[in-house]
């Protein structure tokens, strides 16, 4: 098990005793330390947005743990933080994340498909595009992207 996987399993209690979930660990040598970049995110049944002091608990949780168990020789930065609306949508769990939300899906054709994502079954996603629901099936998709909105759906 590399030091990222042992990461995740020994912080993932901490982070999901916060409501959140472990998406990713990175971890960077930057000179004499190491950097530590733990993405955390709601679990993939929730929509909207993790809360400032969710991600704040989760990083003095997984700082915890880093320290108690001296995983990381030397000094390290850490750095807890969200995937963000740049994070490709690459998995299921990211789709899912991504309910109702505005997206574009680069189609495995070379096509494009846009929409706002309303349901994600087992193989396929639902999208509301300008043509009404499109049914677009995993094994199509290339990659998805959030598209930025300023004015979300729950303002409408």
């Amino acid at each position: 098990m590399d030091i990222t996987e042992r990461i995740a399993d020994l912080a993932a209690p901490g982070v999901e005793a916060t409501g959140l979930v472990i998406d990713g660990v990175e971890v960077h040598k930057a000179g004499k330390r190491s950097r530590v970049v733990v993405t955390v995110d709601l679990p993939e049944t929730e929509v909207g947005s993790a809360d400032l002091d969710a991600i704040a608990e989760a990083s003095r949780a997984v700082g915890k743990v880093l320290d108690d168990a001296d995983l990381m020789p030397g000094e390290y930065l850490l750095e807890v933080s969200t995937p963000g609306t740049s994070r490709a949508l690459t998995e299921r769990r990211h789709f899912m994340r991504a309910r109702t939300r505005l997206v574009v899906i680069d189609l495995v054709s070379g096509d494009k498909a846009r929409g706002r994502l309303t349901d994600v079954t087992d193989d396929a996603v639902l999208l509301d595009g300008e043509a009404g629901e499109v049914t677009v099936p995993f094994g199509n998709i290339a990659r998805g992207q959030i598209e930025l909105e300023l004015k979300r759906i729950e303002e409408d």
